[in-house]
């Protein structure tokens, strides 16, 4: 008779034997598909360069392909996926540039950004964090790029362009401003702080992914016991990539003086009373609808602590707005 233990084991080790079979073997048909695609983007442009093709035969050109390919190949020679064949190869005109951890849709994802900048930023990013598709267009949608980049310089805009967004310090945490417009909330409906933060939690995946990478789910309102006074902090998190809990406190009214005061407490707490030996300095973060630069100035001069403070909103930015002020830092 079978021992169920030692059976199930075997079933565990196949299952992640095939697992990982079945994983090479999709990264290898996604490898030739990427690099098949780009051969053929390439025979393309060079048969329209080659016969000197105007713009307006060249579109009579892909439609024949379309219907030719199609009848012979079948699937994946539609007119839309011939058009970014070639754009794949105008848009990467070298093979060693693509990458093999992303497959077709994210590519398809990226040649509708016609910024080089962003475009490689995202290209970076999806590979480090690995998002789908699906992630990728919500990040895309939500300007991420454009909100990590206003906190920086020239010379670090273009960084992203060629390693993505790599998180070192609590700065590198801050994006301006948060967007979280999967809760559904319009702009101008009122909702209190217990409200958004349930919201929040109820979609957590999400909410993970707005924050960025390294973000793990510790408790929503940690008592924190002072002279038998209560204290509580919305949301904890542990960044384990920089190894520390990052506290973070929602106000959906105007920041105040007292809001900063309240998450240096936290922060010092933490720092004495939850911190274990190999944990690094906890970060406080506040999330407000509408913050004072002047005031957090003033409050926050001779703070030693790590806190950072940023804005929210529950609706998609304007990403014009967003890239124009890119711009003019490129272009300054």
């Amino acid at each position: 008779m079978l021992e169920k233990d030692k059976y199930n084991l075997l079933i565990t080790t196949i299952e992640k034997t095939f697992g990982k079979a079945r994983e090479k073997v999709w990264q290898i048909i996604n490898s030739e598909l990427l690099i098949t695609y780009w051969q053929i983007g390439k025979h393309i442009v060079e048969f329209e360069q080659h016969g000197n093709i105007k713009a307006e035969y060249g579109k009579l050109l892909l439609d024949k392909l379309s219907t030719d390919l199609s009848a012979k190949f079948g699937k994946g020679f539609s007119r839309t996926n011939v058009v970014y064949i070639r754009l794949l190869y105008i848009t990467f005109p070298k093979s060693q540039t693509l990458s093999d951890q992303l497959s077709w849709s994210h590519y398809i994802e990226l040649l509708t950004i016609s910024d080089e900048t962003e475009r490689n930023f995202y290209q970076y990013q999806t590979i480090l964090e690995s998002w789908s598709v699906r992630e990728l267009k919500r990040q895309k949608s939500t300007g991420l790029f454009q909100r990590i980049a206003l906190s920086k310089d020239k010379n670090e805009i273009l960084d992203l362009a060629k390693k993505g967004h790599i998180v070192r310090n609590e700065t590198d945490l801050i994006r301006q401003p948060y967007v979280f417009e999967f809760l559904g909330i319009p702009d101008n409906n009122l909702f209190s702080e217990s409200e958004l933060e349930q919201k929040l939690i109820n979609n957590l995946q999400l909410f993970l992914l707005e924050l960025g990478k390294g973000f793990s789910f510790v408790a929503r309102q940690f008592r924190i016991t002072l002279n038998n006074r209560h204290f509580f902090v919305d949301l904890v998190f542990y960044h384990y990539k920089l190894k520390c809990f990052v506290l973070i406190d929602l106000k959906i009214n105007k920041l105040e003086h007292y809001d900063i005061g309240q998450m240096i407490m936290y922060l010092n707490y933490f720092a004495k009373e939850q911190n274990s030996e190999s944990d690094n300095e906890p970060i406080g973060m506040i999330l407000t609808r509408e913050k004072d630069d002047v005031l957090i100035e003033y409050t926050t001069a001779s703070v030693s602590n790590k806190l950072a403070i940023s804005n929210y909103q529950t609706f998609l930015p304007d990403k014009k707005l967003l890239q124009e002020k890119i711009r003019e830092i490129l272009d300054n």
